[in-house]
């Protein structure tokens, strides 16, 4: 190991005063290191060359990251400064430790599942793709406004799932599976499975129900008029596109694939007993 990024949140003031000691310590180890601040994902941000990147902040800056070095196969090691720390699986109290053994080539990555949606809109010129992204959590196709039903014409491979008269539909990663998903009544799913989660946002109809699928299936979903409800598409919740009536977005597995080190499921489920107090409810019992 050479270089290293280290992508802190700006907001997270923890992180940031972390940030000089993470990057003596690589200094100590012989791996020069840059700092690159996180305030938000606007889509521009450029990656220095690297052979692997430390994320100091919560859940959402591995999801910048993930967006950002997935496609160049970089791995992440993700330190925990969030509330949630479902995906960021190293402690901030602990890291030297494992990042020791990651830069000795004892600790090693695991692979997870983005998610690639596009936007497909018809213009004076023909059907063009207005937007396009990656998502390690989820995309959601939601109104923006208060009180807005929106209509969606919802199909995987081709397969009519029928009219969705909703809030919106989330579609999932299984890492994805306990955020905005889980908050909507989607299943909470193993990262290490391979599948996507559609669930509907407050659905209209009882028979709308979440749905698990398999990885390579292509989710279409058409925005129908919806009686001047606005619409938009958000990736991770944090890249917003709004969408217009006819807009047709597809969302399935991406190529690429996160890697994240040290996030084994072992982690996942520590963080469930955790935040869910699963360990409190069998004392109880």
């Amino acid at each position: 190991m050479k270089k290293c990024v280290i992508i802190r949140n700006i907001y997270n003031k923890k992180a940031m005063n972390e940030s000089d000691a993470v990057r003596t310590f690589l200094h100590s180890h012989s791996v020069s290191s840059e700092m690159l601040d996180y305030s938000g994902d606007d889509g521009t941000t450029v990656l220095p060359d690297c052979d692997f990147v430390i994320t100091l902040g919560g859940d959402g800056t591995v999801l910048f990251a993930s967006r950002i070095c997935a496609p160049r196969g970089i791995p992440i090691f993700p330190v925990n400064f969030g509330e949630f720390g479902f995906i960021a699986g190293i402690s901030k109290d602990n890291w030297e430790q494992p990042l020791l053994r990651w830069l000795d080539g004892n600790l090693s990555w695991t692979e997870r599942n983005l998610l690639y949606g596009q936007v497909i809109r018809s213009g004076e010129n023909g059907v063009f793709t207005a937007f396009t992204s990656t998502a390690l959590n989820d995309v959601v196709v939601r109104t923006t406004g208060v009180a807005q039903l929106a209509e969606l014409q919802v199909s995987a491979d081709d397969e009519p799932f029928g009219k969705f008269r909703s809030d919106g539909i989330i579609v999932a990663t299984p890492t994805g599976s306990t955020a905005y998903s889980a908050a909507a009544g989607g299943p909470i799913v193993d990262p290490s499975v391979q599948a996507l989660i559609l669930s509907p946002i407050n659905a209209f109809s009882l028979s709308n129900r979440p749905i698990v699928l398999k990885p390579d299936t292509l989710v279409s979903v058409t925005v129908l008029q919806s009686r001047g409800a606005s619409m938009a598409i958000t990736f991770d919740g944090q890249q917003t596109f709004m969408l217009q009536p006819e807009d047709v977005i597809t969302i399935t597995s991406a190529n690429e694939k996160v890697r994240l080190i040290g996030c084994e499921t072992s982690v996942f489920y520590s963080a469930l007993r955790s935040k869910l107090q699963w360990r409190a409810n069998m004392q109880e019992n």
